[in-house]
């Protein structure tokens, strides 16, 4: 069981001189519910090498089970230090690909052409493909193999508008996951703010938040058992 988890590599929060990146919580859950179960993990991102942490997701009050045990895993950090360069990655490799979120992938993810690419043959191929919170903003150019949008007429979830307000990045964020999804012709869904979501439709797993994150890597999981 090999699973491949792509990380921004996107550090900038639009032009409010914050920092953001990739959320701890979105990759720390997965990556253990991953690793516990006995799967291979490959760590990449489109510039390889440390993809950038969004500080806030390593506040004390962002902490988890996973979050703690990823601060005392040297193994675990030396794996992130050094992720693969996406442009290098052969999806023949692996049966599932997994996107954790955090504001980055807005930038970056939803734009790249190898990211894309990957998703499109994955999907092709009969690969699960899982993304949480903003990671589904992966979907806003990737094509089916009938050229529609790939989340057309699919049950698709992802970080909900009322929760981009409730942090106040509705104005900052280049566009909106729900209204993404929407406009691709997803059909989006959404639990109470902060609430787990996770929604299964065929080989696409996707997550509603930070909360999320553990489902999605179950219900992955799941499926290639």
């Amino acid at each position: 069981m090999k699973i491949l988890m792509v990380l921004t590599s996107h550090d900038k929060l639009g032009n409010t001189g914050h920092k953001t990146g990739f959320w701890l919580e979105e990759f720390a859950a997965p990556y253990y519910v991953f690793k516990d179960a006995g799967a291979a993990l490959t760590l990449t991102s489109p510039l390889g090498g440390q993809p950038p942490l969004d500080p806030k997701s390593n506040e004390a009050d962002s902490q988890t089970d996973a979050t703690i045990r990823f601060g005392s895993d040297d193994n675990a950090q030396h794996q992130l230090t050094n992720t693969h360069k996406l442009s290098e990655i052969n999806i023949n490799d692996f049966d599932a690909v997994f996107y954790p979120g955090g504001h980055g992938p807005l930038w970056d993810l939803a734009q790249d052409q190898d990211s894309i690419a990957l998703i499109e043959a994955a999907y092709q191929a009969g690969k699960i493909v899982s993304a949480v919170c903003h990671a589904p903003a992966v979907f806003k150019h990737t094509k089916s193999s009938s050229g529609e949008p790939l989340i057309k007429g699919k049950a698709v979830t992802g970080f909900s508008n009322t929760e981009e307000d409730a942090v106040q990045l509705t104005n900052i964020v280049p566009f909106l996951v729900e209204d993404m999804i929407t406009q691709n012709g997803g059909h989006y869904s959404k639990a109470e703010d902060w609430h787990p979501h996770c929604v299964v439709d065929g080989l696409l797993i996707t997550g509603q938040n930070p909360a999320s994150s553990e489902a999605v890597a179950q219900a992955v999981l799941k499926q290639l058992s």
